[in-house]
C-alpha cells in the first residue's frame, strides 16, 4: 500500500506551482527585454470530479507566439478506460480501489521566430492507494535545426540526470526518442530530450529531487537558445517550414500523447488539456 502521502502530495504540488511562477517570470522578462509588455493570462481550471489548476497562456508576444504553462492538482476515481490503462502498465489495485491523485506542470512554447525552437516540458506526481510515481521530461522541437542548440539542450538535461544516477540520461534519452516518435510519419517530432514515467525507486525524496532538478534545468536549457536566435532574420520559406512542423506537433499530441489522452478521458478542462496545440499550423 502507498499510504495517504498527504505531506508528500502537498510538497510536490507546491513545487510545481513554484516552478510555474519562475518560468512565467522569466518568459515575461524575455518579452519585456524585447520591447513587448506581453503578459500571461491566467485562468482557473476545474475537473468535475475533483480538483483543478491554473492555465497560464501568453499570446502574440515579440518572442512567444503562444506559450502555455499549466499547473494542476486533481483527484477522484479513475474511469474504466483509465483503470485498464493503468493496470496494463502494472499499477496494482485498480480492480479494488481506483482512486487517484495527480499534480504536475505542463509547458509548451511556440515561438515567433522560426529559428527559435519550440519546446515542451512536463513533470508530475501520480498517486493511488497502492502506488505512487513521478514522470516527466523535456524535449526540443525546432523546425530549423542547429546542432549546437541541440547539444546545449541535451547537455543541460544530462547534467540534471547525472546528479542522481549515471544511468539516467542514456535511459531517459532513449525513452524520449521512442516516446516522441510519430509512427505514421516515420520520424521524431523534434530533436529529443529526456522522458521518464512510472519512476518509483522506493525512495520518494530522491525521486522527487530528481524531478525538481529536471524542472530546474528547463530554463537554462531553453532560454539561452531563444536569446541566441531571436535576432536571426527569417524568410517566408522559414515561416512555412515552421507552420508545417507545427502540424507535425499537433498530430503527435492529438493522436499519441499520453497526457492529452488522460486529461480528456479523466474530465479535466479541455482548453487546459489542449493548451499545447499551436495557434497556427499547416499541412502540405
Amino acid at each position: 500500500m502507498a499510504g495517504d502521502f498527504s505531506t508528500e502530495k502537498a510538497q510536490a504540488s507546491a513545487w510545481f506551482r513554484e516552478l510555474r511562477d519562475q518560468i512565467i517570470t522569466s518568459f515575461e522578462g524575455l518579452e519585456a527585454s524585447h520591447g513587448q509588455a506581453a503578459r500571461f493570462e491566467v485562468t482557473p481550471t476545474s475537473r468535475a470530479d475533483g480538483g483543478g489548476g491554473l492555465m497560464s497562456v501568453l499570446r502574440g508576444g515579440a518572442v512567444f507566439e503562444k506559450v502555455g504553462v499549466n499547473v494542476s492538482e486533481v483527484h477522484g476515481v479513475l474511469g474504466d478506460r483509465a483503470q485498464k490503462a493503468m493496470a496494463a502498465r502494472g499499477v496494482p489495485g485498480m480492480d479494488t480501489d481506483p482512486r487517484f491523485w495527480a499534480s504536475g506542470i505542463s509547458l509548451v512554447a511556440h515561438m515567433v521566430n522560426p529559428h527559435c525552437p519550440a519546446v515542451h516540458m512536463n513533470t508530475r506526481m501520480f498517486w493511488t492507494p497502492h502506488a505512487w510515481w513521478f514522470g516527466g521530461g523535456s524535449d526540443l522541437n525546432p523546425c530549423l535545426e542547429y546542432a549546437e542548440d541541440t547539444a546545449h539542450f541535451h547537455a543541460t538535461m544530462q547534467a540534471a540526470c547525472d546528479a542522481h544516477s549515471p544511468e539516467y540520461y542514456a535511459k531517459f534519452k532513449a525513452w524520449a526518442d521512442e516516446y516522441f516518435f510519430i509512427p505514421h510519419r516515420g520520424r521524431a517530432r523534434g530533436v529529443g530530450g529526456i522522458f521518464y514515467d512510472d519512476l518509483n525507486t522506493g525512495d520518494w525524496a530522491e525521486d522527487f529531487a530528481l524531478t525538481q532538478d529536471v524542472g530546474r534545468a528547463f530554463l537554462p536549457a531553453f532560454v539561452p537558445l531563444t536569446e541566441r536566435r531571436l535576432s536571426t532574420p527569417w524568410s517566408d520559406a522559414d515561416r512555412e517550414a515552421q507552420l508545417i512542423h507545427r502540424g507535425l506537433y499537433a498530430e503527435y499530441n492529438l493522436v499519441y500523447d499520453r497526457g492529452t489522452k488522460f486529461g480528456l478521458e479523466s474530465g479535466h478542462d479541455a482548453n487546459a488539456v489542449l493548451m499545447s496545440l499551436p495557434p497556427i499550423a499547416k499541412w502540405t
